[in-house]
């Protein structure tokens, strides 16, 4: 078995480790039983580990934690640990049963897509500062066109911030200093659209809170459709409207996106292309929800239906 095994009793006291925590730690027989595991982990990762340990065995509730493990070569190795209670019939824990696996290579390629992503970021939005900037400098040059050279500057300005909900984050890059509600996350991302400040894009319903937990997978699919809406849909023509609706219901929100007046649906594509596979990806396999299109012949739409607990950390 490539997994090193252990286990504990009900109150935590480790009695067993099967031979492949030996031969990856390097450790004599016997010498981490009790709390000796505790020393294994990098200093760093030592009070984490216990504090979720601890969590575990007050709640019965599952372990799962990644950490850095001390392997025979001397070098620490990220690690993911889990652990779950074995119950009798009574309900009462009379054991814990762990893995620990080796993810350093893969833990390795998430942190460097972490920094390209970074980067790619960081010029993406470097991109939006020159555009604003050469707008600026061409209103000086035709005094008349300033206040709508104004105005674009703030499309534009508000499709930076809209770039920071919809690019993929780690834990360490998610920021979410903006808007905490999701009707406000709607309404900041689809600010640059004209439609909005001309009534032709509504957004309204229940608002919920929303952390970056939940913002960036719904700024992405949201992102998508005012996207297609706007070369294909409703939003490509000055008749088109699109409502979007919220509402929450029985520990779920419903998320509608509808088009109307724009130019008339056919037929339904034969093959969805990258954006919507990818936005079906975020709602289903990120939030644990469901996605379905309508293509009607007035517009498309879209209902979402996403666990309320599923936006945010709390």
């Amino acid at each position: 078995m490539p997994q090193m095994v252990w286990s504990t009793l009900p109150d935590g006291f480790h009695d067993y480790y099967n031979a492949q925590w030996y031969e990856f730690t390097g450790v004599p027989k016997g010498s981490t039983d009790g709390e000796g595991w505790n020393g294994m982990f990098h200093p760093d990762d030592q009070e984490r580990a216990w504090s979720r340990w601890r969590h575990s065995l007050r709640t019965g509730e599952s372990y799962e934690i990644e950490y850095r493990l001390r392997h025979r070569s001397g070098a620490y190795r990220w690690t993911l640990g889990r652990a779950l209670a074995v119950r009798n019939e009574e309900g009462e824990i009379v054991r814990w049963v762990g893995t620990c696996t080796d993810i350093h290579e893969q833990k390795q390629v998430a942190q460097q897509n972490e920094i390209l992503s970074r980067e790619l970021s960081h010029r993406i939005k470097n991109i939006f500062a020159v555009l604003s900037g050469l707008i600026g400098i061409s209103a000086r040059q035709f005094p008349g066109a300033k206040q709508f050279a104004r105005q674009l500057q703030a499309r534009v300005a508000a499709l930076g911030r809209a770039h920071d909900y919809v690019r993929p984050h780690s834990e360490e890059s998610a920021r979410h200093e903006g808007p905490s509600t999701l009707l406000a996350l709607l309404k900041e991302l689809l600010s640059p659209y004209p439609a909005i400040d001309e009534g032709r894009l509504t957004i309204e319903g229940d608002d919920l809170p929303v952390d970056d937990r939940g913002a960036t997978p719904i700024g992405l699919v949201f992102h998508e459709l005012a996207t297609n809406a706007s070369k294909y849909g409703a939003l490509s023509n000055s008749d088109g409207r699109v409502r979007i609706a919220s509402v929450a219901e029985q520990g779920q929100v419903r998320l509608r996106w509808e088009e109307a007046g724009g130019p008339p649906i056919l037929a339904e594509p034969e093959e969805l292309g990258f954006g919507s596979r990818l936005t079906q990806i975020s709602i289903v396999q990120q939030l644990g929800g469901t996605l379905e299109r309508h293509w009607a012949r007035e517009g498309l739409r879209v209902d979402l239906l996403i666990p309320i607990s599923a936006l945010n950390r709390a």
